[in-house]
């Protein structure tokens, strides 16, 4: 899969992980090429606001390496689902590991 359609796939499947949430919102940042995405979450407790960071990915090449992922559903469940082939995901957060030429 080349790089153009997997950012659309990418950019699709993380649209699913923006919305409400419990006592607050979550929120989809991504830098100007849209190679980098971070969806964090933002809420209010009994003592306090509270920030986490769910997901962490970017796209090297036609490569996706993903660094933090808290959810529930994993995002690399749903990417494939979307057709991103597995073969081209790297879970750096389960310790797989990220070949130089990715890092």
């Amino acid at each position: 899969m080349d790089t153009n359609t997997l950012k659309a796939h990418v950019k699709q499947v993380l649209a699913g992980y923006v919305k409400p949430a419990f006592n607050g919102y979550t929120y989809l940042t991504t830098d100007a090429n849209e190679t980098r995405f971070i969806v964090t979450g933002v809420g209010k407790t009994r003592s306090g606001r509270v920030v986490n960071t769910a997901i962490i990915v970017e796209i090297v090449g036609d490569t996706l390496v993903i660094d933090r992922d808290i959810n529930s559903k994993p995002f690399v469940s749903e990417l494939v689902e979307a057709g991103v082939p597995r073969e081209q995901i790297i879970l750096a957060y389960k310790g797989e590991a990220v070949p130089e030429s990715v890092s």
